[in-house]
């Protein structure tokens, strides 16, 4: 179930409500301009057709030829170490399978790290002042 509050959302499984939202950012190999062309096209689709299998929605997605955006809104059950994980794993066998030139160009297709933000509509201040005020009630 989904749950809208203004432009934020919250889903809901029954017993447990949440909003996990993630700025996720990583490279190919060697950061090689290889994300351009039929690639960055396929990239995107094989992102989008696993949200529902991997418990993520994308809400944006940014291919530059050396590097990739993504806003996730994330399962929290999943992780999001997990998922973005699964989202490289997946995307590489596919590429590399569809697009044999990245096999000579690359050992493999994305480098072991990420970059992984939290996105929130309220500040780390605001939600510490409401933890403290919480103590009197």
């Amino acid at each position: 179930m989904e749950i809208k509050n203004s432009s934020k959302r919250y889903h809901s499984d029954g017993r447990m409500i949440y909003s996990c939202q993630y700025h996720v950012i990583f490279c190919p190999k060697y950061r090689r301009a290889v994300l351009e062309g039929d690639i960055d096209i396929r990239l995107k689709q094989l992102i989008l057709e696993k949200q529902e299998d991997y418990g993520y929605t994308v809400l944006d997605m940014e291919v530059r030829p050396d590097h990739v955006h993504l806003l996730l809104d994330i399962d929290p059950k999943r992780g999001v170490v997990t998922t973005v994980n699964m989202i490289k794993g997946y995307t590489s066998h596919q590429l590399r399978n569809e697009f044999p030139t990245l096999k000579s160009r690359l050992p493999t297709l994305w480098t072991h790290s990420k970059f992984i933000s939290s996105v929130g509509s309220v500040t780390l201040d605001v939600v510490k002042k409401y933890i403290e005020r919480q103590k009197g009630v």
